[in-house]
């Protein structure tokens, strides 16, 4: 078979394959034990070291989901390859094992191991080396199933969520009242005083208003966590980020549960209360008289006679 053969041949079996960029420096295992952390309470780059990624990156993560757990499973069916099989079959590949061979130790099927070299190789030509990571990365690539939003493709509700989320609160000649709001910058809430006047329902009042409203239209239905998610992340879409500062809360993000049953640094502890005082605290000797600026003064005054 000609060279020219050979890669028409690879690329019908492939398919066409884009560059889809610059590989993750994580994998799904890392993702796993970051939001594992983050639902223990742990901060941001705190979960960061806990996945083995920099604090950058950490935060990156914590902003594209919109705190939001992408609610990953901890282990990976047997019915999938491992980021850790992989790097098994590309170092037996390195040695010139061949598919049966590694397909033998792995305890797969040889067709397995024949389309994970040929699917996933990390080259574009005939020619199929094999790399662990850049396997991964294919495999991980293909894997995401985006889910179209609800509030993407159904106009009408979108439009209800959000008038009921973020209405303006009008006067009877249709005039807005109430003071303009600041400009968002993406980065924090704002005041409470500096928020626009609207009605402010929140996503659970308008997720059981639905069916009373349209009790016959089953298309106008949608649970109050999707609608949190189509506020909170950003890549979930149908409803608009600045939409967030008409919750009750005004955050832009989602606050772990367990991040908001800590003590936060700047309050009273247990080590600086009165009753940990020193005992010569509580001596008559030691406290100062009334007047004590003018007492030293005088005193200071007398030495110098």
């Amino acid at each position: 078979m000609r060279v020219r053969d050979r890669q028409k041949q690879v690329r019908a079996y492939r398919g066409q394959i884009p560059s889809p960029g610059r590989p993750s420096v994580a994998w799904r295992e890392d993702r796993v034990r970051f939001w594992a952390a983050i639902a223990a309470g742990a901060k941001t780059r705190d979960a960061g070291v806990a996945a083995g990624v920099s604090e950058p990156v950490a935060y990156r993560w914590f902003l594209h989901a919109g705190g939001v757990d992408p609610q990953l499973a901890p282990t990976l069916s047997g019915r999938y390859l491992s980021s850790s099989n992989r790097e098994e079959i590309a170092l037996w590949r390195a040695q010139g094992c061949g598919v049966r061979e590694i397909a033998r130790r792995l305890g797969r099927n040889p067709s397995t191991i024949s389309r994970e070299l040929r699917r996933n190789a990390s080259t574009r030509t005939y020619r199929l080396d094999y790399r662990a990571s850049t396997a991964q990365w294919h495999a991980e690539r293909r894997a995401r199933r985006p889910k179209t939003a609800k509030l993407i493709t159904n106009e009408r509700l979108r439009d209800y969520v959000g008038n009921k989320l973020s209405g303006p609160v009008r006067a009877t000649g249709g005039e807005r009242l109430g003071p303009e709001g600041p400009t968002w910058d993406g980065k924090n809430k704002p005041h409470r005083q500096d928020r626009e006047w609207v009605t402010g329902w929140s996503p659970q009042q308008i997720a059981k208003r639905l069916p009373m409203e349209f009790p016959d239209d089953l298309a106008m239905r949608i649970p109050h966590e999707a609608i949190y998610q189509a506020l909170y992340v950003p890549a979930r879409g149908g409803l608009v980020r600045e939409q967030s500062w008409h919750l009750r809360r005004g955050r832009t993000k989602r606050m772990p549960r367990a991040r908001t049953r800590q003590q936060a640094w700047a309050h009273v502890t247990d080590a600086t209360t009165l009753k940990k005082r020193p005992s010569q605290a509580t001596g008559s000797q030691s406290r100062r008289p009334l007047g004590g600026g003018s007492h030293h003064r005088s005193t200071a005054r007398r030495s110098r006679l």
